[in-house]
């Protein structure tokens, strides 16, 4: 081994690779860095994390920083050039601790080149996922429509809209038995009262219900009666909360915080399948804005971007991202456009009495014409509105 005034080279016999060579940008990097290209040229197996050192570095911390990567069981490659020297690390991702490598002498940023997101990511699972929901189908190309009352309400309202809906051609029907509301003086929901009903309804109308669970404590009780359990964009980083949903095997719906990344939402179904639970169906719902002309920033282009970065199936909520009766059909229409495995809607037959935002609900029959566009737009991208299961005796 070549010697440097009496310490190991860290020049040789490691590869190293010029920095004016072909750059590339790494999708999954969270920073977007640029670096060259040699992880595919040179190696069989390509660079887990990237350790971008700090301008100036010394040759000592240089052999350091690789002392310190071989330590941990890996492998190091120095790429060295004029004003930037990078370390390609190759190896077991799970040995490696940002936080203490960071902390090296001389490293600048720590990148990890695959997504943090293993069991979510689209490089672990190429296919697109499909989940069923009582025997409706959510993703590769069928489309699931959720619609129905925000609110669980009397049973002769829940019927006629559980009717309407479904001749339509929505396939899963909603209800909120259990409501986090900022207020605490607001309707919190009817509790297993209200979830009896929403099954006494879906079974009689032959519709799948999907409700959302609030308290891990509740997970099991809500699983007894729903086919589909909704974590809200208020829970949707309650831990405790995605490890019991994740345990219970039901299909979950996770909806997008307020103010959460597409990183943060992939990393919350994580969560959910890392319990052995595969059955996850993501929702853009809408994250804060400034503008307060609607009630959250409709963020459509995260529906293709989730699907290049996840197999999991993905479907807009415009009810809740606008919160405008008038905006929700264009808004519905652009989610299914951008490629969105369906759409959820919130249907009141009267709003101005219904228990909770009743301001957002489409009508039934506003809801009719919606989903007839949404049938022919979905036919145009090759696409199917999955039908309801049929009834049994």
């Amino acid at each position: 081994m070549s010697q440097i005034a009496g310490k190991r080279s860290p020049f040789a016999p490691r590869r190293s690779f010029a920095l004016d060579e072909p750059y590339c940008r790494s999708l999954n990097s969270p920073a977007s860095i640029p670096f060259p290209c040699p992880i595919t040229r040179f190696h069989s197996k390509p660079f887990t994390v990237i350790l971008i050192l700090k301008g100036g570095v010394t040759d000592e911390q240089v052999d350091h920083v690789i002392e310190r990567v071989e330590a941990m069981g890996l492998q190091a490659h120095l790429s060295r050039g004029t004003f930037r020297t990078i370390v390609g690390i190759i190896g077991d991702e799970s040995k490696i601790v940002v936080e203490s490598v960071r902390s090296i002498p001389g490293v600048a940023q720590v990148v990890p080149v695959l997504p943090p997101y293993k069991l979510a990511s689209r490089e672990a699972h190429p296919e697109s996922s499909v989940i069923d929901v009582g025997g409706v189908k959510i993703g590769g190309g069928h489309i699931g429509m959720i619609a129905g009352p925000c609110s669980v309400e009397e049973e002769d309202r829940m019927h006629r809209i559980a009717e309407q809906v479904a001749k339509a051609g929505a396939n899963i029907f909603r209800g909120g038995a259990y409501k986090p509301r900022t207020s605490p003086y607001a309707f919190q929901g009817l509790g297993e009262a209200g979830l009896k009903r929403l099954r006494e309804v879906g079974d009689a109308h032959a519709m799948p219900v999907v409700t959302e669970v609030t308290d891990p404590r509740l997970v099991e009780l809500v699983a007894e009666y729903a086919d589909m359990l909704q974590v809200g964009a208020r829970n949707m980083q309650n831990f405790a909360l995605l490890n019991e949903v994740g345990a219970s095997q039901r299909p979950v719906l996770l909806k997008r915080g307020m103010s959460a990344t597409v990183t943060d939402l992939l990393m919350c179904a994580e969560y959910i399948l890392s319990k052995g639970n595969p059955n996850v169906v993501l929702c853009e719902r809408g994250v804060k804005g400034f503008d307060p002309a609607t009630r959250n920033l409709f963020d459509v282009a995260a529906v293709p971007l989730v699907q290049q970065l996840s197999h999991l199936p993905i479907i807009v909520d415009p009810s809740h991202a606008t919160g405008k009766p008038e905006l929700i059909p264009a808004c519905a229409m652009a989610g299914l456009a951008a490629g969105a495995d369906g759409v959820h809607v919130e249907v009141h037959d009267c709003p101005e009495v219904a228990k909770s935002d009743g301001p957002q609900a489409l009508l039934p029959e506003q809801y009719a014409e919606l989903a007839s566009q949404l049938k022919s737009l979905a036919t145009l991208l090759g696409k199917t509105i999955s039908p309801l299961p049929e009834k049994t005796a």
